[in-house]
Formats: structure tokens, sequence, C-alpha cells
């Protein structure tokens, strides 16, 4: 089995140091956050290669065009266009500040936009943070601070109860009572972030935050996350736009492996709530069954032959959602892993 190898991470943020988080084609760019997932799959040789595919869809990094106010910085989050003055200024926090802390406090507060870009916000940043914990170097610090940055841009929150009440379910219980947004009253115009936005009318999803119980092993709380929201894929992922949508609720529930390390234990159960609720959003305002019904058959390929066909496709989602998905199961095996990636990298055409 091939082991995680970041040789060619460093060059490769350094590559993408002239762009910007978004694409040409105004979706958000996956590139550091695919680099990093390469390297976690012990391929580093494919990285400049796929780096070079993507990069004619790349866009320059904006200039900023206001510092943040330090008083003020409330009132800049989800201001997407400030995405250039946001990585200026937590760059210039991080300068020459332990990254430790200031990502605990930069979690703590942003985790009630767990939803921002679509999730890409919390997805990116720990994909930073997990290369950083290997080994501290400018370029992963930078990386750190542009994902913040983009985290804080793109900052989007969720209908949430005014008064908690809390549940005691785990996710894959309290997934099969996520309530689904009738069509003809979802958001959707084009982008995810459409969507979730279309359910501040939708008053039946308010209380789902509250339904599940994080507990005190956020390990096993996280695989019923993975879990759950796996088969919510394999249920819902009937073309290119669905299986994209729904391999967010995967590849963000995985995301929190990198990011509870560095929260205490009461701030990690605040932070596995918000990502269960962003990804039941993504089930509520996308979804038409809560999860797979029956037995998940296993596909034939291995690890090994499920990352050379992820790299063949080329597909970010595809890449990135193979990654999360041989993670969760080299921690706790399922064939429900195994068939969400291969069913991500069959349905996700290349680009």
């Amino acid at each position: 089995m091939t082991l995680p190898s970041y040789q060619s991470l460093d060059a490769a943020l350094d590559f993408l140091a002239p762009y910007g988080p978004e694409l040409s084609n105004g979706f958000t760019s996956h590139a550091p956050m695919v680099a990093e997932a390469l390297c976690a799959l012990g391929r580093p040789d494919a990285v400049r290669p796929w780096l070079e595919r993507a990069r004619p869809g790349l866009v320059p990094r904006p200039a900023p065009r206001a510092p943040i106010a330090a008083a003020a910085w409330r009132a800049a989050l989800g201001q997407g266009e400030r995405s250039a003055d946001w990585m200026a200024w937590l760059r210039a926090e991080l300068a020459d500040a332990p990254w430790r802390p200031l990502l605990r406090r930069w979690l703590v507060r942003l985790m009630p936009g767990f939803c921002a870009d679509a999730l890409h916000g919390p997805i990116r940043v720990a994909h930073a943070a997990r290369a950083l914990a290997l080994e501290e170097t400018a370029p992963r610090r930078s990386e750190l601070a542009d994902a913040l940055g983009a985290w804080a841009a793109g900052y989007q929150t969720l209908p949430t109860p005014l008064v908690r009440t809390p549940g005691g379910l785990s996710p894959e219980q309290a997934i099969a009572r996520v309530p689904i947004q009738p069509v003809a009253e979802r958001g959707f115009r084009g982008s995810i972030v459409s969507a979730l936005a279309g359910l501040a009318g939708f008053s039946a999803f308010e209380p789902v935050i509250d339904w599940i119980d994080p507990g005190e092993a956020p390990e096993r709380s996280i695989a019923s996350l993975t879990h759950a929201f796996a088969r919510a894929y394999l249920a819902n992922a009937h073309d290119p736009l669905h299986s994209i949508v729904f391999v967010h609720g995967i590849t963000s529930a995985a995301a929190l492996r990198a990011l509870v390390p560095h929260l205490a234990p009461h701030e990690t159960r605040e932070l596995i709530r918000y990502a269960w609720q962003a990804a039941a959003a993504l089930l509520a305002s996308f979804g038409r069954e809560p999860s797979f019904r029956g037995e998940v058959e296993p596909p034939r390929a291995e690890r090994e032959a499920l990352i050379d066909l992820a790299l063949a496709n080329g597909d970010d989602h595809a890449i990135k959602c193979t990654e999360a998905c041989l993670g969760e199961h080299a921690l706790f095996p399922s064939p429900v892993y195994l068939a969400a990636a291969r069913h991500a990298i069959d349905m996700l055409a290349p680009r």
C-alpha cells in the first residue's frame, strides 16, 4: 500500500501562489485541496501534471481592496468580493504567531458558517491543517491563512432555532428524519450556495442541528457522519450535478479529522454539530432519499486500483472523494465508502 508523501506539496503551493480562490467559470478552485489529497494518497508525482492540466481555468489572485478592521471583522464575514482582503489580513496575523492557536481561534469564530462557499471553506482549511501538522513550512502557513480567508469571505449560515433542544441520535439515525424541501420551493440557481440560501424559508429544517449527540468520542461521531452521508451519496447521486453536491457531504465530514485535534472537547462537539447541519442541508435542498436502501456491494477495485482510476479520471471531486473515502475505510472499514468512491469516479467525467 502506498503511504502519504508530501515531497511535492510545497512546490505545488508555490505554483498556485499567483492564483486566486475562484476559477474562470466562477466556481471554487479545488487546486490546493487536490494537491494535498494526492499527497495524502501517496501520489506526489501526480500533483504537477494535474496542476498543469488545471492551469487554463485558474484566475490570477485579486489585489486586496481595503484592510480588514481588526475591531470589525464580523462585519466583513460573507463578503466574497473581499477574499483577497481576508487572505492578506490572516497572512499578516499568522506571520508572527504560532499557527495552532490561530487556527483554533478562527475555527471557533467560523464554525457557525460551516457551509461557507458550498462547504469548501472548512474542507480547504482541513487540507491545509493536515499538511501543516506534518511539517511547518512557509508555503503551508500561507495556504492555511488563505484557506481561513476563503472560509471567512464565503461565510454562510443555515436556519437554526433560537432555543436549543439537544437530541440523542447518531447521524446515521438522524439522517432518516431530515426533511426534504419540495422541489418547487428550492432556491437552486446554478450553485450549491444558492440552494443552501433557499433553506431560509424552509422552517422544517431549523431543528435539524439539534438532533444529533456528538458524544465524547469524536472519532466515532465523525465515522457516523461520513458513513451516513456516503450512503446518502449512493441514494442521490443520479447525475453529475448531484454527484458533486453529495460528494461534499462526505468530504466535509471527513475534513473534521484534521480539525478536531486543534479544539477543546466542547468546541469539537460544536464543530461536529455544525458539520452535521451543513451536510444535512445538502440533503434537504437537493435530495430525494435520505439513505441508500439495502446492502451495498463493494466494487471489485481495491485501494490502489481506485486511486489509479481517480487519477485517470482527473476530476477534482472524484480525487477528493476517493481520498476521503479511502481514509475513512482505513479507520472504519465499510463497503459503503468504496462504493461511493467508485461511483464518483464513474459518474464524474474528466474535464
